[in-house]
């Protein structure tokens, strides 16, 4: 791995050193009136090299060798242009630009969006490059090779439940839009890609900002946001279908078709998937399908779309993952669903499943009001509705809220219950935006949003051991939540020749109704409660293009987050956490040339009040999170791309990061000799690693294209070692991996205009045995060291296959 790492920082060394000696220069107007045109994209094809108008919409490309390029334009509401030249030496190339006759969807997410110039740290990827591993796995999985990223899999092998951590924050402080809308779900704030399967098959784009990153709607963006277009304007009709297959019966077919633009309006778009998969780990056997229908109309000055969405899930859990005794001899061990027959042998129930359906509706509206200015706005709805099964052995009817039965002369206190605990919950709300461009050194943005989330949550009681005078479908909770979130921002941009200045402010007010705990009269008791917070989120930052190969920016970023559901519910108003408060400063340099381009960003985020597990047993009798007054995450981002001729390239990226808690205290149950619990005991730690929190992160895809329809992938990852609790310790550390997968694709049109594309992908190459999430209960008993007594590890499938065909039909 050290080869690899010192492989890796040359690489990046390596553009610096590069020389060229030709240059491509011209201006980018309206082709109808001649008036420049600010901030145009320029690409010139098979390269590296990107380049932008400036604000007289001049723009100049470098560093070109003797050759003929295929030069690239586009520009918000104009058509793309492109156009083949021969460069030899200085070549200008003027680009005049035929306004579009229809209006881009790009304007419908350009206000939670960053530019290429704004000094935010940031990874844009295309739908072909989504979609070239999209063989059935999550959304997390197929973004693990992009800077700073941690996957993880339940199930071992990537279908199921995923998880995805961003600079070490967890899902929770990742802000996720489609088009714009919220994903996150406003009391957890998680994100359960399960519940939209595939739904990849239907993204145009998708940009990953990292850190605060800039205002956006929704969640509070902590450790990074993931924004998704799903699909775009497409003029001309098409079918598809994907089929794949693979190890651990893992299966996924799609149906993906569009209309074309009809009578020079309208647009339809529609999508069908299937996966399923048993997994690596014993019984965790996934079943997704999905549907995705949008209808469109494309004015010249407005769009109207209609976009649906539809995912469902029937999951068999894995959440609990495989006690570290079971590593060795039976690494696969799912305990879910467990429990003893009444001869004593092991059982495992057959519908230990998590059953969930996930509806989506969006409305769009754009309109160019006029040259300089557009507004947007969306409605949606999303209703959720789904539960977990589970049987419990052995529990007390209290639990329940039930009486002890009396049979005979005994009074029993436990049997065993099959429950579902259900979430019943509905998403709604609007979104704006008002965008206003001079086209020469100004530009502002106007937005915000109306959210309503309403969430029921309830238990129900199917079936019990002891089942006298229990009502089947009993609720033994059923509580409402009801939260609110208005938010409004303004972004400005300006430019003064190389210096573009952006400033980014945005309020938050939330209120938020839920049943929690309360103290009355020295007990506790459950009590509707209500909170409000109201949040000031400034942003700031400088770019400077150097000289249109390198440039240099900085930013600065101030973010607030309110605690989670389970942060209310289980506690009371004097013991509740405060709110969460990160400042974010990155520093960066990107270099751009023919052959190479590279990156090196740096940041510091710095917090006040996170939120972190410490064991302590609140006044309320539950097990909460608690603010750490300081933390921090600092670190060095690294990433270059590399031509070498025309059968070869090689992307990859390196963070190497501290992440400390400066000061907490950590708090362990006390046991007995016979597992008696006789109170708490605490250890004060100092400088101490955050959990999950590599300091090495490594991603790497090295192509081939040995023949011209033929492509060859080597993806690689690198993990440091992984700490599962905040104590630092080494017993309860994961140790670092390096996977590698391999990717093989071939296409061909011979049967026009069909197109065919076969893909196999060998996932973890080498077998690797890995672990890639852990949980750890640990506690003293009969006055030991604080140790696990009770845990949960998540390994990885070692090498295993996908294959699969693409059909296209135009």
């Amino acid at each position: 791995m050290k080869k690899f790492i010192w492989i890796s920082l040359l690489a990046v060394a390596i553009p610096f050193l590069a020389t060229a000696q030709c240059l491509i220069k011209g201006k980018v107007t309206d082709k109808d009136d001649g008036s420049p045109l600010p901030y145009a994209h320029i690409t010139v094809e098979n390269t590296l090299l990107i380049a932008f108008s400036n604000t007289e919409g001049v723009y100049k490309i470098q560093n070109l060798s003797e050759d003929t390029y295929l030069i690239k334009c586009t520009f918000v509401g104009y058509k793309p242009f492109s156009k083949e030249i021969e460069v030899r030496g200085t070549q200008e190339l003027n680009i005049a630009l035929e306004k579009s006759e229809v209006l881009a969807d790009e304007v419908i997410i350009k206000a939670t969006r960053t530019g290429e110039q704004t000094a935010v740290a940031h990874t844009n990827l295309s739908k072909q490059q989504v979609a070239q591993i999209n063989l059935g796995q999550d959304l997390p999985v197929l973004l693990n090779t992009t800077p700073s990223v941690v996957m993880t899999s339940d199930a071992g092998a990537g279908v199921g439940y995923t998880g995805i951590k961003i600079r070490g924050s967890d899902g929770t402080r990742i802000n996720v839009t489609i088009n714009g809308i919220p994903v996150n779900d406003a009391e957890s704030h998680g994100v359960w890609w399960v519940n939209m399967p595939d739904i990849v098959s239907s993204v145009e784009n998708i940009q990953i900002q990292r850190g605060v990153g800039t205002s956006t709607n929704g969640a509070g963006a902590f450790g990074g946001t993931i924004n998704m277009l799903t699909n775009t304007l497409n003029p001309e009709s098409y079918a598809g279908l994907s089929a794949s297959y693979g190890s651990f019966n893992t299966s996924k077919k799609t149906i993906n078709f569009g209309s074309g633009l009809l009578n020079s309006k309208w647009v339809f778009d529609g999508r069908l998937s299937q996966i399923h998969s048993d997994g690596y780990i014993d019984r965790s056997k996934t079943d997704l399908s999905s549907y995705y229908l949008s209808g469109g109309y494309y004015g010249k000055k407005n769009i109207i779309k209609l976009i649906h969405f539809s995912g469902k899930e029937k999951t068999y859990q894995a959440w609990y993952g495989v006690p570290k005794d079971s590593l060795s001899t039976n690494r696969t061990f799912n305990p879910a669903g467990l429990y003893y027959d009444t001869n004593g042998h092991v059982q495992y129930y057959k519908n230990e499943t998590d059953n969930y359906q996930q509806d989506h509706y969006q409305l769009h509206y754009a309109l160019n009001i006029n040259h300089n200015l557009t507004f947007n706005a969306a409605a949606h709805y999303t209703y959720g509705r789904g539960y977990y099964e589970q049987y419990r052995e052995d529990d007390a009817f209290e639990d329940y809220s039930l009486p002890n039965p009396i049979i005979g002369s005994d009074t029993l206190t436990e049997t065993d219950f099959i429950r579902r605990r259900w979430l019943d919950n509905r998403f709604y709300g609007t979104t704006y935006a008002l965008s206003y461009n001079s086209f020469s050194k100004l530009s502002l943005i106007a937005g915000g949003g109306y959210n309503r989330y309403e969430g029921n949550h309830f238990g129900e009681i199917i079936w019990a051991g002891i089942a006298k005078d229990i009502p089947m479908g009993k609720r033994y909770y059923d509580n409402d939540a009801l939260k609110t979130d208005l938010n409004n921002y303004i972004k400005l941009s300006y430019t003064f020749k190389q210096l573009n200045i952006f400033g980014d402010i945005q309020q938050r007010h939330i209120t938020y109704s839920f049943l929690g705990k309360a103290i009355v009269d020295n007990a506790v008791e459950d009590m509707q409660q209500d909170v409000v917070f109201n949040f000031i989120n400034p942003k700031a930052g400088i770019n400077y293009d150097i000289n249109g190969r390198n440039s240099v920016y900085c930013f600065w970023g101030k973010a607030n987050r309110e605690p989670v559901r389970d942060d209310f519910v289980a506690s009371s108003a004097s013991s509740r956490p405060r709110p969460e408060t990160l400042n974010n400063f990155e520093v960066g340099y990107k270099r751009n040339t023919q052959k190479y381009n590279a990156g090196i960003n740096t940041y510091l985020m710095n917090y006040k009040d996170q939120l972190v597990l410490t064991g302590e047993i609140n006044d309320v009798g539950e097990y909460t999170r608690k603010n750490i007054e300081n933390s921090y995450r600092c670190g060095i981002e690294a990433e270059a791309g590399i031509i070498f001729g025309k059968i070869a390239r090689w992307n990859f990226n390196i963070t190497y990061s501290q992440n400390r808690l400066k000061k907490f205290t950590e708090y362990y149950d006390v046991y007995d000799a016979n597992w008696d619990w006789t109170g708490t005991d605490s250890v004060t730690y100092t400088n101490t690693h955050i959990a999950f929190s590599p300091e090495i992160i490594a991603g790497s895809v090295l192509n081939f294209t040995p023949l011209k329809n033929l492509s060859c992938d080597v993806i690689s990852k690198y993990i440091g070692q992984q700490y599962i609790d905040n104590t630092s310790s080494k017993e309860r550390m994961l140790e670092p991996y390096f996977i590698n997968d391999l990717k093989l694709s071939y296409s061909f049109n011979k049967f026009k205009p069909t197109n065919f594309e076969f893909v196999i992908l060998i996932n973890n190459l080498l077998d690797v045995n890995y672990i890639s999430n852990a949980w750890v209960y640990d506690a003293i008993v009969d006055n030991s060291a604080p140790k696990a007594v009770s845990d949960g590890y998540f390994p990885q499938a070692g090498r295993h296959y996908l294959a699969g065909i693409n059909i296209k039909f135009k």
